[in-house]
């Protein structure tokens, strides 16, 4: 049979087209990491909706997940070897800054964290000489040292009383403590059980001066691995945008991988600015990124926490997150 020019064409590249469907597909190469999230809707969103959409499995990684209360024991849990990546609030980033951790990408700017106080007292003056609960090292922490600053107060002007969340949400509502620095969904736990709670400060007061973006992180023994991290943060950036685009159905999604119910993680949901993967892309390419941790990292300075941290240049992994 005799073929034109253009029938040629069309034969050959059915042939090829059927030669390739027939041929085995090279698979690619799966990565195990050990992943840590905490258990609200901003700390286990992106593990969630990774897990839902099998993100995992299309960036090539098999992700074994772990739940903690906070973003220090978290980094302790690098340290020991027992984790790989790890999700830290603002408050934490003091770790990174002292060169405990490499931040490997923006998580949410978020606006959950409160400094709330028992009825009838009015601003933060009033804490003045109270037990106020404070889990240390935490965004809560960072929010209330900041809080006082503004009222021209220090951190030795209340009693502040170290504690772990949920360990702050009985003592709140039994009346133990006069005051906290807490975040959501912790706060609308407590308002449910104590009536004319007071929320006496916020993230929002201090936009856009400061911003306070919670974060994704490695060890120092995974952080020389850059094609593991560009999969890691493959996951984090389809789920970033999963979420922006599905708010609705991400908090089903996260309420249904914590097996509780949605209203508090709906809650908690419209508390912080979601910018995309595009976008943190350019905001890390312009230095923004690296101008929110420069700046978190000063105020820990200033608040004693670290004595000379680290510019951002040095912990956050930026070059591979712009990729």
């Amino acid at each position: 049979m005799h073929l034109t020019k253009r029938n040629f064409i069309a034969a050959a590249f059915a042939i090829t087209a059927s030669a390739a469907l027939a041929a085995p597909a090279v698979a690619q190469e799966t990565d195990q990491i050990r992943m840590g999230y905490i258990a609200d809707y901003f700390g286990t969103s992106i593990a969630a909706i990774a897990s839902d959409q099998e993100l995992w499995e299309k960036h090539g990684l098999e992700a074994e997940l772990k739940v903690f209360t906070n973003g220090p024991i978290q980094v302790q849990a690098l340290n020991a070897g027992s984790l790989d990546f790890a999700y830290i609030g603002p408050g934490a980033l003091w770790l990174p800054a002292s060169g405990q951790a490499k931040v490997i990408a923006v998580n949410a700017l978020g606006y959950t964290d409160r400094v709330i106080a028992q009825p009838g007292i009015k601003g933060i003056e009033g804490l003045k000489g109270r037990k106020v609960g404070v889990p240390e090292g935490t965004s809560g922490d960072m929010l209330l040292r900041l809080a006082l600053e503004k009222a021209g107060m220090k951190m030795d002007d209340v009693q502040a009383v170290k504690m772990d969340p949920s360990t702050i949400v009985t003592a709140f509502a039994s009346g133990q403590i006069d005051g906290a620095g807490i975040w959501y969904p912790f706060v609308d736990v407590i308002a449910k059980r104590v009536e004319g709670l007071q929320e006496l400060a916020s993230n929002e007061d201090f936009f856009p001066d400061i911003a306070f973006p919670s974060s994704f992180i490695v060890s120092d023994d995974m952080a020389g691995n850059a094609d593991v991290i560009r999969k890691v943060n493959a996951v984090i950036k389809e789920a970033t945008d999963f979420r922006r685009a599905n708010p609705e159905q991400s908090v089903k999604i996260t309420a249904d991988f914590l097996n509780v119910p949605m209203e508090p993680l709906l809650a908690e949901s419209k508390l912080a600015k979601l910018p995309s993967s595009a976008e943190l892309e350019v905001l890390t390419r312009e230095g923004k990124v690296s101008n929110w941790f420069d700046t978190l990292a000063g105020l820990y300075q200033t608040f004693g926490k670290i004595e000379s941290p680290l510019p951002a240049s040095d912990f956050y992994l930026g070059d591979l997150y712009a990729d």
